[in-house]
């Protein structure tokens, strides 16, 4: 392993967190590295259809190579990502979430997560929550707004329970825009 790949995997580990789920199951969040492609990949594919169309907005049936790309190549300063895998045999990934800064205004960052259906109900959405509003106020961030589906009624009771202030998104009905201010 070259001492780039060594120092980097050293960093991860450090900034890597174990967490207990109900039912006795392990799980451990970590920054996405360069080396998650194809676990970011396994990831999407093991989504029900329902899933990737609460996630993305719009029926989903694979990840482009493009779009594969444009979530797995980040530069975890404006762009930051975090993972979380099962720490049982298999289960590389079971939970992304992550937020972007707004490049005209760096103190706006917009936010998504998703968790494997068969991971659902088990807290890792509200670690998530937290996570993010947290790692957001580290950075400086004021305003993080995420868009949801206006059907997708468990992430709506997830961001209501967050402390988001919830409205209709001004460009699509279908939508409600979740904000969040992670410095009040």
């Amino acid at each position: 392993m070259t001492t780039a790949l060594a120092a980097g995997a050293v960093a991860v580990a450090s900034q890597a967190r174990d967490w207990h789920l109900p039912g006795g199951r392990m799980a451990r969040l970590r920054p996405l590295t360069a080396r998650d492609r194809a676990a970011e990949q396994a990831f999407f594919n093991g989504l029900s259809l329902d899933s990737r169309h609460q996630r993305f907005h719009f029926g989903l049936r694979e990840l482009s190579p493009a779009l594969l790309t444009l979530l797995t190549d980040v530069d975890q300063r404006l762009h930051r990502v975090w993972v979380v895998e099962a720490l049982e045999p298999g289960l590389p990934v079971v939970a992304d979430a992550r937020f972007v800064l707004d490049a005209e205004q760096p103190t706006r960052a917009e936010f998504a997560l998703a968790v494997a259906d068969d991971w659902q109900g088990r807290g890792l959405g509200r670690r998530l929550m937290a996570h993010l509003v947290a790692e957001a106020r580290r950075q400086g961030v004021q305003q993080l707004f995420g868009d949801v589906l206006a059907e997708n009624r468990r992430m709506l009771a997830l961001m209501r329970e967050s402390g988001a202030r919830l409205q209709a998104h001004p460009g699509d009905a279908q939508l409600v825009r979740g904000t969040l201010m992670p410095n009040a």
